[in-house]
């Protein structure tokens, strides 16, 4: 048995900062259970101003990535070569894990990562180690890669340890009750073991090299656009808007440039009604598509009346079919396909929205031989 040291000699101990409860994202308590105003907190040199301390850090990013569906702060927040180990394997570089995270939120658009605790080492100089345990809920009204949508409503537990440095994680070790949540959505565990291993052995067989979209170049982020304009100016509105969400995955961004009374017409008869429905057809198309990219090729505005503009957007979408969706297992094939938008615009806003592109012609190029 560890001796016990004699707490009369010790100095005095400045208790440490922990969540009142779980998810928690405004509140965070000494030990004593007083509020933190005042206190002398964990510096945080290298930090944005807006985290206080490491557990608001921590929390603060977890919620804008996966519950705001800011994905593409991931950029600012993950290292460029990091990896994250999970007893499955390694997941090498941010482009990974921003891969695997717009799948995750495609197969659960109403995910809910909730904070149980979060206990930290280190400091801001050295860097610091924190270990993330969390509840995830939400329902499977998405593809997974065990398949199609069950409906299913899902709770399990993870736990992920982190090294942050200069307010990036440079390496993760991620833990989570898989199997609860296989039995959760309804499936044969030992089959599903079956399956996937088999299938995680034939992709090990495969070579293939898949051309990078323009979105990228090597490991850096996507391009950002210049500066908005003084006044509104209707093509960069669209032009960043498009580029924002499909291109920088900042879902978080839909109520910037989305009115909530949006409507949209999209290709095979989708009719998609508000923010949230669109950031599920987003999500839709970017996780059979994790690497997709969208680039204007063509765009006019006609003014309809006072802060009003209906406007006709040509584009081209392309990508790897890596991930699961819609259509059907990864092919690992690459698509090119032109589409057109046309948007009604009122007050900064998009309201209305008919876009066509030619998913058959999409399906012809993942069965294409060779």
């Amino acid at each position: 048995m560890a001796q016990e040291k004699d707490s009369s000699k010790a100095g005095p101990v400045a208790p440490r900062p922990t969540l009142r409860h779980k998810g928690d994202l405004t509140h965070i308590l000494a030990s004593d259970g007083q509020p933190d105003a005042g206190r002398n907190l964990p510096a945080m040199q290298g930090f944005a101003p807006k985290f206080r301390d490491i557990v608001d850090y921590i929390v603060k990013i977890t919620h804008e990535i996966w519950e705001e569906r800011g994905i593409g702060r991931l950029y600012d927040y993950y290292g460029t070569n990091m990896r994250i180990h999970t007893s499955s394997g390694d997941i090498y570089t941010r482009d990974k894990v921003i891969e695997s995270t717009i799948q995750a939120l495609a197969a659960y658009p109403d995910r809910r990562l909730y904070t149980d605790e979060v206990i930290w080492c280190g400091n801001d100089a050295d860097g610091y180690y924190t270990s993330h345990r969390l509840t995830h809920e939400g329902h499977n009204w998405g593809h997974t890669r065990y398949g199609p949508p069950t409906g299913k409503r899902v709770s399990y537990r993870a736990i992920a340890d982190c090294v942050v440095q200069a307010g990036v994680i440079v390496e993760e070790w991620l833990v989570r009750d898989e199997l609860s949540l296989l039995y959760q959505l309804g499936y044969d565990v030992h089959e599903m073991a079956r399956t996937i291993a088999q299938q995680e052995d034939d992709a090990a067989r495969l070579v293939t090299v898949p051309a990078e979209p323009d979105r990228l170049r090597g490991q850096l982020p996507p391009q950002p656009l210049p500066a908005a304009p003084a006044e509104f100016d209707i093509a960069h509105f669209v032009t960043r808007a498009l580029h924002e969400v499909w291109n920088w995955r900042l879902l978080n961004q839909v109520e910037t440039y989305y009115s909530p009374r949006y409507i949209c017409e999209s290709a095979s008869g989708r009719r998609l009604y508000g923010r949230n429905q669109f950031v599920t057809y987003v999500l839709s198309l970017l996780s059979p598509f994790p690497d997709l990219a969208v680039s204007v090729d063509h765009f006019c505005a006609l003014p309809d009346g006072p802060d009003r503009y209906r406007t006709a957007t040509r584009w081209t979408m392309q990508g790897s079919h890596t991930g699961p969706g819609l259509y059907g297992p990864p092919t690992g094939q690459s698509i090119r396909i032109m589409g057109v938008s046309h948007h009604l615009v009122e007050n900064g806003k998009f309201v209305q929205e008919w876009t066509l592109f030619d998913e058959f012609a999409l399906l012809k190029q993942l069965y294409r031989p060779g």
